[in-house]
């Protein structure tokens, strides 16, 4: 069995820009992707979803974006831009291949498929910070008889109209699928704290304009950021504006569900058609359990994306994994550069 130098697991924006990374060093990598096209989990989102970053910063090293910089790019414009990088990358791209597992042997790695092993002298873990959506443990869930999806399923507000929707969470996708769904349907927004807006164009400027000219979009600050750490909603006003006048009302999450009902947390009782839990994501590395390279919350032990348990493996796309812009387009291309220069 031959050994390859350079394996990156995920064909998403990380494992792109891990890719563009080992190209540049000189490097010959091959990326492994579970589906079908190298462009993640964004063909998967809510039709409407609309990137909160100017076109301007949402680029991969070595291809722009296009188009107007300034324009809000939506789902379909990032899957068609990370196809067409994938495309002009010219790499070895094995779609359909899923990882399921990654053993340590001789002095680098077994990267075990379904049908086939490779064997790998360095692996780039590269399937990001939001492979595997969260379900929370909130009482009485799995007693729902009524329909209970994550925002990883969620698409459009069609199935839900003129039902009684409740929205968990209180990120900008909570906010975003909850103000979407309140055109069509009685929405409540469902939060363990409020919701906290922060302006998409302070001093008539984009947020992330402020964040790059400031160096604190860059600055490896990842490590001291508080545990649990979340950015505000960004907003012109519009969300803050629709919560204000009820549509959708924010509450504070439910107490108890049984089969159709909801206890909120004054004792008010309600029948409900429909739970979304836009709760948020954690990393999707299953491949890896076998090993000790996570811990026992199913996180990575790295630090700045080096594994602090096996030498040869990085990762790349984590949430904070060294910056503010980790997880981003803007950011992952950063924390490959670094990755790969230091496995090298």
């Amino acid at each position: 069995m031959s050994m390859e130098e350079w394996v990156v697991i995920g064909g998403g924006q990380s494992g792109l820009a891990a890719a563009h990374a080992v190209k540049a060093a000189g490097g010959r990598p091959v990326v492994l992707e579970a589906g079908g096209r190298p462009t993640g989990s964004w063909a998967g989102y809510y039709d409407s979803l609309a990137l909160f970053s100017p076109a301007r910063y949402c680029s991969l090293p070595g291809l722009a974006f296009g188009g107007d910089p300034d324009r809000y790019p939506t789902r379909d414009e990032v899957v068609d831009y990370l196809a067409r990088y994938a495309e002009h990358l010219d790499v070895d791209i094995r779609t359909g291949h899923r990882v399921e597992e990654v053993v340590p042997a001789d002095g680098g790695f077994e990267v075990v498929l379904a049908d086939r092993t490779l064997r790998a002298r360095r692996v780039i873990a590269a399937t990001g910070g939001f492979g595997a959506p969260h379900r929370p443990a909130l009482r009485g869930l799995d007693a729902f008889t009524g329909s209970v999806v994550h925002a990883a399923e969620y698409r459009d507000p069609a199935p839900y109209r003129d039902q009684r929707v409740v929205v968990v969470g209180a990120g900008n996708s909570a906010v975003q699928i909850a103000v979407e769904l309140a055109g069509t349907a009685r929405v409540t927004l469902a939060s363990r704290k409020p919701v906290r807006f922060s302006p998409q164009r302070p001093a008539g400027r984009d947020l992330h304009w402020w964040l790059t000219v400031t160096g604190v979009d860059a600055a490896p600050i990842g490590r001291w950021l508080p545990a649990r750490f979340s950015t505000p909603v960004l907003d012109t006003g519009v969300y803050a504006s629709a919560l204000a006048a009820g549509r959708p009302d924010r509450r504070p999450v439910f107490t108890e569900l049984d089969a159709t009902t909801v206890t909120w947390a004054d004792g008010a009782r309600e029948q409900v058609d429909a739970i979304i839990l836009a709760t948020g994501y954690r990393p999707g590395l299953s491949y890896l359990e076998s090993t000790a390279a996570l811990g026992p919350d199913g996180y990575p032990r790295h630090r700045a994306g080096l594994s602090r348990t096996h030498r040869g493996l990085g990762y790349v796309g984590l949430e904070w994994q060294r910056t503010l812009s980790s997880a981003t387009l803007r950011g992952v291309g950063r924390d490959a550069r670094y990755v790969v220069r230091r496995l090298r």
